[in-house]
């Protein structure tokens, strides 16, 4: 931005930046208070447990749409931890998403490397954690293991002469 251009903003506001929206409230969520800041050994698990993680959702040129943070809202209700691509090349936009994320959905935030951003909030006691294995019914269980018994030893070559 130019000199110019940022006694613009001044004077109309910050909304008149491209990709910036208003802050939104999500009335759905089912946290009503702000999330406690993690602890640095609470962050670190998080952070080992994102590492494999993909990106669930891309945020890109429009910036953070209340379609955007409903899609988060929704994805966090499912996985509690999830991977953010953000597709603008601004850090400090960037920077301003996370915490634009964080506070309407009473999350927090884990880390923030480059263009993606990593997001925690606890899945309520209510809600059951979503299940990994695509085919079965929620109602059926799954039978147990078959275990086997040990396996004979292998036969040497000195074992077939006789």
């Amino acid at each position: 931005m130019m000199i110019g251009e940022w006694q613009f903003v001044e004077e109309r506001g910050a909304a008149c930046l491209p990709g910036y929206h208003s802050p939104i409230t999500i009335h759905h969520s089912p946290f009503t208070k702000n999330m406690k800041p993690l602890t640095p050994a609470e962050r670190r698990a998080l952070k080992a447990r994102a590492h494999h993680l993909q990106p669930v959702v891309m945020i890109g040129d429009a910036g953070l749409t209340p379609k955007v943070l409903r899609e988060i809202d929704i994805s966090l209700s499912s996985h509690e931890l999830i991977k953010i691509r953000v597709l603008g090349d601004d850090r400090e936009a960037r920077a301003g998403m996370v915490e634009a994320i964080c506070e309407p959905l009473a999350a927090s935030p884990v880390q923030h490397i480059g263009k993606i951003l990593v997001i925690f909030r606890p899945r309520p006691d209510d809600q059951p954690a979503a299940a990994s294995s695509g085919g079965s019914p929620a109602g059926s269980a799954k039978k147990p293991a078959k275990t086997r018994g040990r396996k004979a030893p292998r036969r040497t070559k000195r074992s077939f002469q006789g």
